[in-house]
């Protein structure tokens, strides 16, 4: 099996092994955050759980973090990304059992989205970072090998993360929606910590950047950024191959958002029942747990198939994929099309990123790539926004509508005839 084989081969790097389990303990503390937030806010019987209330939810979620992630990336290229992980994860235990307590004395809900908007931001910042650190601790003629591995075993262990959630709702059925959310809470705060002491097992210049740029007085200092910031958009237009990458992902991202908001509304009005939000939480659960078939499918296709065609063609090939799980769902409304939709739909999404990661890694230069993927996060963040609030206008309270199913399908064979015209060979910078 070609990922046995490159997860083998890898796994002699001790800073590849390392990261590794640094990114493991931190998703699986991602699913059990999400698992929480879900039940919090989405799950809750008092509440209509609209496409507009679950758009409004992302926008609070997600768009402020938009705003300010475009100063992330040249902080990630002016600081010890291994530093950066410690904090950062160090801070994200602290927020989640504060969100916890806050669950637990029934505190404003505006509290809640402010904390959980605090823990995603830095959630983005440290992925970012890991994906900015990768090139340096394996060589680079494995970052396929890498991306498909890493990524694919972090979104892994996060779907497991949520899979625990599902699990608790069936062995306590009774558990009312605070206890829920809270046992989910406290052990993302667990995973956290762990991967915060993970993270001691790099050294601190391990994950780069080689050339850290110099400490400023924060007035010159935000001019600095702003100005690398620019550099750096200026950079990958440039080089052309980032960019487009880049573009595709935010196009897939938006795509892959609408189902996903589809699929929380469909757990909850078509497979679930409303007036118990424990089994929409473990039909959404099951979703989870067969979109994690799809995302582990991709980590042993992507090593395989990419290298023989192309991370290019590899991507159109994934979008036409997408657009075939896409015809499943508009076809039917059934639990078993929505399981098997998850799980194509997924590949695509996840192989998809994997070349994408590549691209970005391989065309940037270590200087900028810190800024390149913090730009590939707020593209994903504008993206996901952007589809709850497409989704919120398109679908129904139901979540399921057979039009809006085949016209994302069509969206993804459009995007997949753009990028197949893209160039191949990055531009001189």
């Amino acid at each position: 099996m070609t990922l046995a084989r490159d997860l083998a081969r890898l796994w002699h790097a001790r800073g590849f092994r390392r990261l590794t389990l640094v990114r493991l303990l931190s998703q699986t503390g991602d699913g059990m955050f999400q698992v929480g937030i879900a039940t919090a806010f989405f799950f809750d019987p008092t509440e209509a759980a609209t496409p507009g209330q679950i758009a409004l939810g992302f926008a609070i979620l997600l768009a402020p973090f938009t705003l300010v992630g475009p100063f992330v990336g040249p902080l990630i290229d002016r600081w010890q990304r291994q530093r950066i992980l410690l904090i950062g994860n160090l801070v994200r235990t602290t927020l989640a059992l504060t969100i916890g307590a806050v669950v637990l004395l029934d505190g404003p809900s505006w509290i809640e989205y402010g904390l959980a908007l605090l823990t995603l931001s830095v959630n983005r910042f440290l992925l970012a970072s890991m994906s900015a650190g990768l090139a340096n601790v394996v060589p680079a003629r494995e970052l396929l090998a890498a991306n498909a591995i890493m990524p694919t075993l972090g979104t892994i262990a996060a779907a497991a993360g949520a899979a625990v959630g599902g699990v608790v709702t069936l062995v306590v059925p009774t558990a009312t929606d605070s206890s829920l959310a809270l046992a989910a809470l406290v052990g993302s705060a667990l995973a956290f910590s762990s991967s915060a002491w993970a993270t001691t097992l790099l050294s601190r210049r391990q994950l780069g950047p080689t050339e850290p740029l110099a400490a400023l007085h924060l007035a010159a200092q935000l001019r600095a950024l702003a100005s690398e910031l620019a550099s750096g958009v200026r950079y990958l237009h440039r080089r052309v191959t980032p960019l487009q990458a880049l573009s595709v992902m935010a196009a897939q991202r938006l795509l892959y958002g609408m189902m996903f908001v589809a699929s929380i509304l469909m757990s909850r009005h078509v497979l679930g029942d409303p007036a118990h939000p424990e089994q929409s939480i473990g039909e959404f659960a099951t979703v989870l747990g067969f979109a994690a078939v799809g995302f582990g499918t991709a980590a042993v296709l992507t090593p395989w198939l990419a290298p023989r065609v192309g991370p290019h063609r590899w991507i159109v090939g994934a979008l036409l994929l997408g657009a075939g799980g896409q015809a499943l769902l508009a076809a039917s409304s059934a639990r078993w099309a929505l399981l098997s939709a998850a799980v194509i739909v997924s590949i695509a999404v996840q192989g998809a990123k994997i070349a994408v990661d590549t691209i970005v890694q391989r065309d940037t230069a270590d200087d900028f790539r810190g800024r390149a993927f913090t730009l590939y996060d707020v593209a994903y963040n504008v993206a996901f926004v952007s589809s709850a609030a497409v989704a919120a206008l398109l679908l129904p309270p139901t979540g399921y509508s057979s039009a809006v199913m085949a016209g994302i399908g069509v969206a993804y064979l459009a995007v997949a005839a753009l990028f197949s015209r893209a160039p191949r060979v990055p531009s001189p910078a």
